[in-house]
């Protein structure tokens, strides 16, 4: 993927300041870095890492802030395995949820799946319970195709 386009950037410096922050190059160097590595689901400490290429003055400090800012402003969702690490991907604008995970047991490989599975699910629930629901996240544990 690419860095971001002008309207993204301007959308994000829009969101920042209604927030009352300013997209510095250190946000703007570390969003584009997520981007880049879109479905790569980077921990903190693989960003830090990336990001420290192009900024080496950079603190892991300033990219944990960054990232939870990110998260806050829903620009990067939060991806829990079950490992004791967060990992963070881009949140796509396209999707009206997060998508569907596989995450292997054995080599820890994650894949995304496209494509929300659960509407008719989703609208059963809805019925039955009277309750809205705005976002929903799956993950299925087993064992890719290269470990089996």
């Amino acid at each position: 993927m690419s860095k971001l386009t002008p309207s993204e950037i301007e959308k994000l410096k829009q969101n920042l300041k209604e927030k009352g922050y300013k997209l510095t190059p250190q946000r703007r160097a570390i969003v584009d870095i997520i981007i880049q590595n879109a479905g790569s689901h980077l921990t903190t400490e693989e960003l830090y890492d990336l990001v420290k290429e192009d900024c080496p003055e950079i603190g892991l400090a300033t990219v944990y802030r960054t990232v939870q800012l990110l998260e806050e402003l829903g620009v990067v969702s939060k991806l829990d395995l079950n490992d004791g690490c967060y990992r963070y991907e881009l949140v796509r604008e396209d999707e009206n949820h997060q998508h569907h995970h596989l995450i292997c047991s054995q080599c820890g490989k994650v894949i995304e799946v496209q494509g929300d599975l659960l509407e008719v699910l989703e609208h059963e629930i809805e019925g039955k319970y009277d309750f809205k629901i705005e976002n929903h996240s799956v993950k299925f544990y087993g064992t890719c195709s290269e470990c089996k």
